[in-house]
């Protein structure tokens, strides 16, 4: 019963992985030593009985052989005179036995009592081991049990974590629900402007609204063209709408130097006016935005959409792009 909760203990120990393998192997071989050891000290206790019993035998085969020869000696007092040699050499012989005898019971008990010093020892010794066996099995109940709790603790953490898991899931799909409406609704919304440099696609959890230069700036500057602003008019309807949506504006340039006569002395000065007069367009044209819900930045050349090779490949690079962002703080809640 011992041995098999000892097994069970191993099976959680590895289980939990809290304990490692050679540490309970080697605990498994102390026990397996220290149970043959006690099975030698029981086989010699049962050795050492035998003897004594053996012992007891003989001397009482003697004390019956003296017993014996009391009688015939009594039962010959009537011939005692014609027999005292007789008597004398039995005397001598039974004297002899005697001493014999009194020899072989001295080394005898002699024996004995060493045999049962020895036995003593071995049992206090195994009286002892068991001691310490009984504190190492109560030890590792105890580990047992502390192992099965963290075991309970750790099942109940991952039903937690899944819970947790399936929620995040739900909130994310919902999450890429709400992307696409949005996506749908600035598709919609800019449908008039697709075949002028306009793009608007979902990644990463981001609504990806890409504007060419020829459809918003004419080259070299960061006045918005009529057309752009029209465009910009109608992001800003539906960025007004929802509230929700935190919006990052970008400018990008393609890697030819900027030849300006202004404060704006290259590409990256050039980009980040861009992305600062869409903001002020968007703030402009749909009030309801909270300007607290935008961001301005300028990546200049060192962001380009493909390599500055080609005329078209410039153009593509040539561009501001309008990230929307859903909000994500319930997904964070449940994360945490």
């Amino acid at each position: 019963m011992k041995k098999a909760l000892f097994i069970l203990g191993l099976t959680a120990i590895m289980s939990a992985s809290c304990v490692s393998m050679g540490e309970m192997e080697r605990k498994e071989a102390e026990l397996e030593q220290k149970n043959k050891e006690y099975n030698l000290v029981r086989q010699e206790l049962f050795e050492l009985k035998e003897e004594s019993n053996n012992l007891s035998r003989q001397y009482q085969t003697m004390t019956n052989d003296m017993a014996d020869m009391v009688a015939e000696r009594e039962r010959n007092v009537a011939t005692i005179d014609s027999l005292s040699r007789i008597v004398e050499n039995m005397q001598q012989r039974y004297d002899t036995t005697m001493e014999n005898y009194l020899q072989e019971i001295s080394g005898k008990t002699r024996d004995l009592n060493r045999a049962q010093n020895m036995l003593t020892a071995r049992t206090k010794e195994l009286s002892d081991k068991e001691a310490a066996f009984r504190q190492k099995e109560a030890a590792l109940e105890q580990r047992t049990a502390t192992l099965e709790r963290q075991q309970t603790d750790l099942l109940a953490r991952q039903k937690t974590l899944e819970q947790q898991e399936a929620a995040t899931r739900a909130q994310l799909e919902a999450k890429e629900r709400e992307l696409e409406t949005i996506r749908a609704s600035v598709t919609k919304a800019l449908t008039g402007f697709a075949d002028k440099g306009l793009n608007v696609e979902t990644k990463d959890g981001k609504v990806y609204v890409s504007m060419e230069n020829k459809l918003l700036f004419p080259s070299a500057s960061w006045t918005v063209s009529k057309e752009g602003v029209n465009a910009i008019k109608e992001l800003a309807k539906v960025l007004e709408a929802d509230s929700t949506l935190n919006i990052m504006v970008e400018g990008h340039t393609d890697n030819d130097a900027y030849h300006g006569s202004t404060a704006v002395k290259d590409n990256w000065d050039l980009s980040v006016m861009r992305a600062t007069a869409i903001v002020k367009l968007l703030i402009q044209h749909g009030p309801g935005i909270n300007p607290a819900r935008i961001e301005a930045c300028g990546h200049g050349e060192f962001a380009p959409k493909v390599a500055n090779d080609s005329p078209a490949n410039k153009a593509i690079n040539r561009r501001t792009e309008i990230i929307l962002t859903p909000k994500l703080t319930d997904i964070m809640k449940i994360v945490e």
